[in-house]
């Protein structure tokens, strides 16, 4: 029952988002500065507060980032390799591996976190991302550039760098984690700021995801894509579980981690997409399907554990 009332709130927001944009209460122009919003300042608020109000000797857990970081490594070989074996076209492959491995961690995979686990587990959760996110961008540029086709994006890969160390989600979750060491505790008036903005989150956060569900897309891209969801939603959160288990961790230790892998493609592989002539429509797509999926897997991988 628990997974339940965790699921069916998060994607009854996402539908919401999506019945909010089709009757117009939620306009295209509003999506863009309210994403805005929540990418640099509402969700950075939540994860600082966080990692701020937790420990580190007791809320982070190496082995655990290390097989997180492990699975998404194999599954992005993997991804590459399936790539290549069934011949997809040169330009839309660093798309197609970028959406077998690269979560939605920021929106979905803290939102499932926040509602399913305990505090200590969203702590755990919020240290986790900052590592992730580093990574799966990362290689999200190499890929990207290695079959963008166009010698200005190969260019720009210290721009594309600099952007992703930039990240507001990783800035607040080293300064999280930089605050954490000294012992302090927050100030009330700045606690309760964070909360406020952390109270604004989620819910416009899983509002938006809704109102870019695109259908029309989906129609015609849904035999392209299918095959890397199932990857994205399927094999990646596997291959960690593999890891934990081999690894002999308790399910109560990397369940966060687990979230994490398990979350859809992630809303920024289509700005890369767009950025570094990737196959814009098809990272759309894989965005909405596996979103949209989810809710399914989501249920099936918290069941399990």
């Amino acid at each position: 029952m628990q997974i339940l009332n965790t699921i069916i709130p998060i994607f009854s927001m996402i539908f919401l988002g999506w019945l909010a944009g089709r009757r117009g209460f939620i306009p295209p122009s509003f999506v863009g500065p309210a994403n805005r919003l929540v990418f640099y300042f509402a969700i950075p608020a939540m994860v600082f507060a966080a990692i701020a109000k937790g420990s580190l000797k007791t809320d982070f857990h190496p082995l655990v980032m290390g097989c997180t970081l492990a699975a998404v490594g194999t599954s992005f070989c993997l991804t590459w390799l399936l790539g290549r074996v069934f011949q997809v076209p040169y330009r839309c492959l660093g798309t197609f591996v970028q959406s077998g491995y690269h979560g939605n961690l920021g929106y979905i995979g803290l939102a499932v976190a926040y509602y399913y686990l305990d505090q200590a587990g969203f702590t755990s959760a919020s240290l986790l991302l900052g590592f992730i996110m580093i990574f799966q961008n990362l290689l999200s540029v190499f890929i990207l550039i290695l079959y963008g086709g166009k010698d200005s994006v190969r260019k720009s890969i210290g721009k594309m760098v600099s952007k992703i160390l930039g990240n507001p989600m990783i800035l607040s979750a080293g300064a999280g984690i930089a605050f954490s060491l000294t012992d302090a505790a927050l100030p009330v008036i700045i606690s309760r700021t964070l909360d406020i903005f952390s109270g604004m989150a989620l819910p416009l956060a899983l509002l938006l995801i809704g109102a870019s569900l695109n259908f029309d897309l989906m129609k015609t891209q849904l035999a392209r894509v299918l095959p890397v969801s199932g990857i994205k939603l399927g094999l990646l959160p596997a291959f960690g579980l593999m890891f934990y288990t081999v690894w002999g961790l308790p399910a109560d230790l990397y369940l966060p981690g687990l979230i994490l892998l398990a979350t859809p493609s992630a809303t920024v592989s289509y700005v890369m997409a767009v950025e570094m002539n990737g196959d814009v429509e098809f990272a759309a797509t894989a965005v909405s399907v596996s979103t949209l999926l989810s809710a399914v897997s989501f249920s099936a991988w918290l069941h399990l554990v």
